[in-house]
């Protein structure tokens, strides 16, 4: 009976030796499943933060890329517009070549034509104070302006040429023209408001506006005489030039030509 109980003891201490080894067993086994587990889910992490710097870094090397594709446009359109600018140069170069060649020539030229403008100058003068004694301000103010422009610095050669030759013309278009204009005229101390009517430069004759004196210009004298024969052919002749009435023969007092010796 005491060996029964005996074994009995020593049976029940084996089941729990037993026991408890497996208990120990599974727990080991439950504390390495968690270190698994623990290791796995780190492993997970640290994969998920590297495939996030693998997608970062996939970015910056595309943005990298496109900019880059970008630099190599423009550094193309750069090398185009540069030999652009290039041609551009060499031509303006060329063409400053050209334009001071022909600056060389106009100075040339300008001390060639600066003594035949003088003489222009002074040949349009001398006709002005030698001929009938029409607008005298007007001409004498172009004349004189011509002076002015022959020694300004900022009026080139062409210019003043320009302008003599303008007054040539006009002084030549007075010799077709008809002209009627108010002015002052002084006879004998006296300063009276009359109509001038100059008919090219064949005739040069006034009318004082209340028609009671009428004379011509005497070319040859250089003086004014009387045309009062002629008072209505004078009015008639304003009418016309200020085209107040249809055109028409005047029959007016003119100077003879003289026979040539």
């Amino acid at each position: 009976m005491v060996r029964k109980i005996r074994n009995e003891v020593g049976g029940l201490a084996v089941a729990l030796v037993m026991a408890i080894a497996a208990l120990g067993a599974g727990t080991a086994i439950a504390v390495d499943l968690d270190q698994l587990v623990a290791q796995r889910m780190a492993v997970n992490d640290e994969g998920a933060k590297s495939q996030v710097r693998i997608d970062k870094i996939s970015d910056d090397t595309d943005r990298l890329t496109a900019e880059y594709r970008v630099v190599l446009q423009r550094i193309d359109a750069l090398r185009v517009y540069n030999q652009q600018v290039s041609d551009l140069i060499a031509s303006q170069e060329e063409e400053m070549g050209s334009l001071r060649r022909q600056i060389d020539d106009v100075e040339l030229v300008g001390r060639e034509v600066t003594p035949l403008m003088l003489g222009m100058l002074d040949a349009i003068e001398n006709f002005v104070e030698l001929d009938v004694p029409f607008l005298p301000e007007e001409r004498a103010e172009r004349v004189e302006s011509l002076h002015d422009v022959m020694v300004r610095a900022d009026v080139t050669d062409a210019e003043r040429y320009r302008r003599i030759v303008e007054a040539y013309q006009i002084e030549n278009e007075f010799g077709r023209t008809i002209e009627a204009y108010q002015g002052e005229l002084t006879l004998d101390g006296t300063t009276r408001q009359v109509d001038f009517l100059r008919i090219g430069r064949v005739a040069f004759l006034y009318q004082t506006l209340d028609g009671t004196e009428t004379g011509v210009w005497d070319q040859k004298n250089r003086a004014w005489v009387d045309a009062a024969g002629s008072a209505t052919a004078v009015r008639l002749g304003l009418r016309m030039a200020r085209k107040q009435t249809a055109p028409d023969l005047l029959k007016l007092p003119l100077p003879t030509a003289e026979a040539v010796q």
